[in-house]
């Protein structure tokens, strides 16, 4: 009996020793995988610091250069080219001194592709030098902001330095705040619905696509456009095996894309897709419409596929509901 008892506590203790070791495994894979997430990268664009004080004069310019330099290399943060950022600005005829408005920061995030703007000034008051930097999201126009502080006679350097570090981490751990959640297609294709009212029309779906510098790309636009059409009830005819003449609604377009800049092992690219419905027995144009997007990956094809599908996903959204009877 005894030994029997033994061979019993024995057994207990190797089935506990076996579900700890079990749970232990668990927990550290669980945190391994949160560990392996990969972080939310967030394409910035830094406009000239303002100059404010008659002992920074030219200083701006030389606090903005070292603050890209800086922020350039952080994993988190993808900076829009300054050449680019410059030539968009003029376009707009808005003022680089540094001063963003919130109002603005849409308008230049749509042309950019920046979901945050980095503006600030360089201010100089008694024997002291301040260094601030305002961090406003484009998609919400929310603002944060950082800054340093320093003696009149410190080097200019080590301050900027300190500020890069500061709005790095702003972004790093508060970027959810200024950028706007991404909703999954499942949501989006939900909420369309809720906005398609009455009776769907038979569609022919036609959109012509290329990306800059590559032979070929596979319709990606037209692919998304069928796909938010066939989820929310319309029917379609197949554009190379079908009849146009058996639709009611004809949706024409093109679409490119084309990279816009690289960073390390990350590629960014901007598509653009035009598009237009028309009544097939009418002629009679009932929408057009066109969207930019900007998508950053690993892969150019994928990059630029990406961005066409993102641009043709939220025209899809707005050019849908106007088509039902």
């Amino acid at each position: 009996m005894r030994r029997l008892c033994g061979l019993v506590l024995v057994m207990a203790l190797g089935v506990a020793s076996m579900q700890a070791f079990t749970n232990a495994q668990a927990g550290g894979k669980g945190k391994d995988k949160d560990q392996d997430k990969t972080p939310e990268v967030y394409p910035a664009a830094i406009f000239v610091f303002e100059e404010r004080g008659a002992g920074v004069r030219d200083f701006g310019p030389k606090v903005t250069d070292i603050l890209f330099a800086k922020l350039a290399v952080r994993p988190e943060i993808y900076l829009v080219d300054r050449t680019d950022l410059k030539k968009i600005l003029s376009e707009l005829e808005l003022n680089i001194s540094g001063v963003v408005k919130p109002a603005e920061a849409n308008k230049i995030g749509q042309m950019t592709g920046a979901k945050i703007l980095i503006s600030g000034s360089v201010i100089q008051v008694d024997k002291k030098t301040y260094l601030v930097a305002k961090i406003v999201g484009t998609e919400t126009s929310r603002v944060l902001a950082a800054s340093v502080d320093g003696k009149s006679s410190d080097e200019l350097a080590p301050l900027v330095e300190k500020l890069a570090e500061q709005v790095a981490e702003v972004i790093a751990k508060k970027g959810d705040l200024l950028v706007a959640k991404t909703a999954t297609k499942a949501d989006r294709i939900a909420a369309l619905k809720m906005k398609v009212k009455g009776e769907r029309p038979v569609l022919w779906i036609k959109i012509a696509e290329r990306h800059i510098g590559a032979i070929k790309i596979d319709p990606a636009a037209q692919t998304e456009v069928g796909l938010f059409a066939k989820e929310t009830g319309f029917s379609m005819i197949d554009s190379d095996e079908g009849l146009r003449g058996k639709s009611d609604i004809l949706i024409i377009g093109e679409a490119f894309s084309e990279t816009a800049a690289r960073h390390g092992n990350l590629i960014s690219v901007k598509a653009r897709v035009e598009i237009k419905a028309i009544d097939r027995k009418t002629d009679k144009v009932l929408a057009v419409d066109r969207q930019t997007a900007l998508v950053i990956d690993l892969t150019e094809n994928i990059a630029g596929k990406a961005a066409i599908q993102e641009a043709a996903a939220i025209l899809a959204e707005r050019i849908l509901p106007k088509l039902t009877k």
